[in-house]
């Protein structure tokens, strides 16, 4: 770039985003006279998805201002819980994110996901089309145009994962509602009727099923029911109320 320099301030929260030289107070940046405010703060290396309001010289401005020379641009992050407009709410998440989206199905949020990489272009497409929120690590994939809303996912510690997206979107929870398998619906089954699809020892020792109406599967409190229970009561103290 070669034309107006412009001072820029990134919140803290956003910094690991950009290179280190700009981490810290004021810096200079030379902007080309034409490009949007938007596309100079993607050229840093912080996605949209991320970036909230943006102040210029103090006041609000939208992604499409032009930058001038000497003005002082500030991003600040996306408000928390962040509004998403529509309804239901609903999530996207790429293949990297398996034990999350695995664990916002078992509170009952709608979390789409496949064990197989479909590619940036699709991951976007489907955001689109379905109004799912797009949930990744991947910078560059969320810095796609199509995508309909997007969100960094800040850890790599599934416990973390989980209460970062709770803690930003504050969804609706129904725990024990979906299946963590494929995301479908869960309702109670009659242990008669689920009788075959279950060996011999657990027909014997538990009385209470649940089966997804979409994939089949049948679900009882098992071995590691404590555990997940833990990881519900948790997000429910700390996250609820649960859905009515």
């Amino acid at each position: 770039m070669n034309g107006p320099e412009i001072h820029l301030e990134v919140a803290p929260e956003l910094r690991l985003f950009v290179a280190h030289g700009r981490r810290h107070g004021r810096t200079p940046v030379v902007t080309d006279g034409s490009s949007t405010l938007g596309h100079v703060v993607e050229s840093l290396g912080i996605p949209l998805t991320e970036a909230g309001e943006l102040l210029v010289d103090g006041r609000p401005a939208p992604a499409s201002h032009i930058p001038a020379a000497g003005e002082l641009v500030q991003v600040r992050p996306v408000p928390r819980p962040q509004p998403v407009p529509g309804a239901p709410l609903r999530f996207l998440l790429d293949v990297h994110l398996g034990t999350l989206a695995r664990r916002l199905r078992l509170l009952g949020v709608d979390a789409a996901y496949e064990n197989e990489d479909p590619g940036d272009p699709a991951l976007a497409a489907l955001s689109a089309k379905e109004r799912r929120v797009l949930l990744s690590r991947d910078r560059g994939l969320l810095h796609r145009r199509e995508i309909w809303a997007g969100a960094y996912v800040y850890s790599d510690q599934p416990d973390a994962q989980l209460r970062d997206v709770l803690e930003r979107f504050a969804p609706a929870l129904a725990p024990w509602t979906r299946c963590t398998a494929c995301n479908g619906p869960l309702a109670a089954a009659d242990k008669d009727t689920v009788g075959p699809h279950l060996e011999h020892g657990t027909r014997r020792s538990y009385d209470v099923f649940a089966q997804c109406a979409r994939c089949g599967r049948v679900y009882w409190r098992g071995a590691h029911h404590a555990r997940l229970e833990a990881i519900v009561a948790e997000a429910v103290r700390d996250f609820g109320p649960v859905a009515g």
